[in-house]
């Protein structure tokens, strides 16, 4: 996934206090573990924070046990015992700028970004997140961290991957946030596949498949015929 936005103009959109973009860069590239910039809603008021992508559970050993755990499905989450406390009472919002999926063809996989297709502060897509807090025992310190809602993909969605993160639509995001709403029939409603208009879909370098790279040019569109299928591992996708 892709996230450019500064931390601060998330906080004037989602009307949050920023409370943390230590270390902030835009990053075209973003990859389990590393920091990823959430709203959540505090005691003291909805706030802008930046946590570990990849949900440590309270019982893990290690922190590398999130790196499994960036995504929680939402057909399963309500029995998940790393997520389901998390579901009732910790969520947030994962506002990203785009995020990539792979297509299998031709013997390999060819990258392509989805994006909105708003201008503006509605190109942000706002995924529906859930975040807890892990107490490392080596050092005594607490580690926030978080894992992005994952659903069935949409008719617009399903000819590049059988799965997409959970956009919320609307106003939905607030419904997302409200630490009152504790009905989970209410909150399952809302975690459902995005509407065929919700995105652009474009081929882009097959440079984003490596960490490594990390800059503008993996979000332009790959001109036609410029050999967008590429051999990547098997396991290569994000929101499965």
């Amino acid at each position: 996934m892709t996230q450019q936005t500064r931390p601060s103009e998330v906080a004037r959109i989602f009307d949050a206090e920023l409370r943390d973009d230590a270390g902030f860069e835009p990053s075209w590239n973003v990859a389990p573990t590393d920091p990823v910039t959430v709203v959540l809603q505090r005691d003291d008021g909805r706030a802008v924070e930046r946590l570990r992508w990849g949900l440590i559970p309270a019982w893990a050993d290690s922190p590398g046990q999130g790196a499994r755990m960036i995504n929680a499905r939402a057909e399963s989450i309500l029995r998940s015992p790393a997520f389901r406390v998390a579901f009732r009472r910790r969520r947030c919002i994962v506002p990203v700028d785009g995020f990539y999926e792979w297509l299998r063809r031709d013997g390999g996989r060819a990258p392509f970004l989805l994006r909105s297709p708003a201008d503006g502060e509605r190109r942000l897509l706002p995924f529906a997140g859930i975040w807890s807090v892990w107490k490392d025992p080596a050092t005594g310190n607490w580690v926030p961290s978080c894992a992005v809602v994952t659903t069935a993909a949409s008719d617009q969605v399903a000819p590049i991957h059988d799965r997409m993160p959970v956009i919320l639509s609307g106003d939905d995001w607030r419904t997302w946030l409200d630490p009152d709403v504790t009905d989970s029939g209410e909150l399952m409603s809302l975690l459902r596949p995005a509407p065929d208009d919700a995105l652009l879909i474009h081929p882009v370098s097959p440079l984003v498949n490596s960490v490594r790279n990390n800059g503008p040019e993996l979000v332009v569109p790959l001109a036609a015929g410029a050999g967008s299928t590429v051999a990547v591992p098997a396991q290569q996708t994000l929101f499965g």
